[in-house]
């Protein structure tokens, strides 16, 4: 999910397809062409490598400052070195506080929006699933270990224009975001 969050070229792709198969409103169409037009791409792709399992970026750095500052805890399960150990996080009161305050910014509320579109597309699919989805993708799939996984906007654009031609369902004016794209 956090791929998606950070690569709003694929998460677009991954919209085009919930539309095709029916299970989002097809006014998700300009939402993706909005994650594809707009800035996006550019300002708040955050490329991540692949791995052996996927792409991957250690969290302890970034997730050490959600602790430092009590935003966030992690709590380990099972026993080191069997396969059933596991990372859960949790977000603490002070961390639900400053996710309130930084939805109602007008500058980071992008964030808060775009796990919405996350989820959509995700919907009750697990890990195993996701990162299935992930390598149906070719330029993903194909990207060699520890490279960053590059980006698909051209792709994207020429099947969502594909779709929208065959269905056109919405005015060009029409917007279904309502997230500042700004």
């Amino acid at each position: 999910m956090d791929f998606w969050l950070r690569n709003p070229d694929y998460l677009a792709d991954e919209l085009v397809s919930v539309v095709e198969a029916g299970t989002a409103d097809a006014s998700y169409l300009v939402t993706a062409r909005s994650l594809l037009d707009d800035p996006e791409p550019d300002l708040r792709w955050y490329p991540m490598p692949r791995w052996f399992y996927g792409a991957y970026e250690q969290l302890n750095d970034a997730f050490s400052l959600l602790e430092t500052y009590d935003l966030a805890t992690l709590r380990r399960t099972g026993q080191p070195g069997k396969k059933s150990l596991r990372n859960l996080f949790f977000l603490t009161q002070a961390g639900a506080a400053a996710v309130t305050e930084l939805t109602a910014d007008p500058i980071l509320g992008w964030y808060a929006e775009q796990v919405k579109l996350v989820a959509l597309v995700a919907g009750d699919d697990g890990g195993q699933t996701l990162k299935d989805r992930q390598y149906r993708q070719a330029t993903y799939a194909g990207t060699d270990l520890g490279v960053a996984i590059a980006p698909i906007a051209p792709r994207v654009r020429e099947r969502l224009d594909a779709l929208s031609a065959a269905a056109p369902v919405l005015a060009a004016g029409d917007a279904v975001w309502e997230g500042d794209r700004t």
